[in-house]
């Protein structure tokens, strides 16, 4: 963006270079390809399952969640790996704290789906 940007054409720069982020991270990160393939069809899957809109929100908003982890996690990379290849503990703690975060998403995506299909088709509670 251009310093001093600001109102309408802020907002379509912004714009702009989200979607370059979005392109960047499907290029150059696998695991971000897998999980957005991972939302595109678990989003309409969400939408046949769902009972109502709340569940519909408790299984898609946690799939959007994961490709967020996923893209921190890849800019959190792509700045370590900038900085310089050799070893250095503050740069493994940082790659690692990202991978975490990915975890943790994944977690909750599954915690969000077992909870909500379980009770749709009342598996886990009667």
């Amino acid at each position: 963006m251009k310093p001093g940007e600001k109102g309408f054409p802020r907002l379509i720069s912004a714009t702009r270079y989200s979607g370059l982020g979005i392109q960047a991270a499907w290029r150059n990160e696998a695991a971000f390809r897998q999980e957005a393939v991972l939302a595109i069809i678990g989003i309409p899957l969400a939408l046949y399952l769902a009972r109502d809109m709340t569940d519909f929100l408790f299984l898609s908003l946690p799939l959007l969640l994961l490709l967020l982890a996923e893209l921190a996690n890849s800019a959190i990379e792509a700045v370590v790996d900038r900085i310089g290849s050799e070893h250095h503990e503050l740069s493994g703690r940082a790659k690692d704290m990202g991978s975490a975060v990915v975890f943790m998403a994944i977690l909750i995506v599954c915690l969000s789906w077992i909870t909500v299909v379980g009770a749709v088709y009342g598996v886990l509670w009667r």
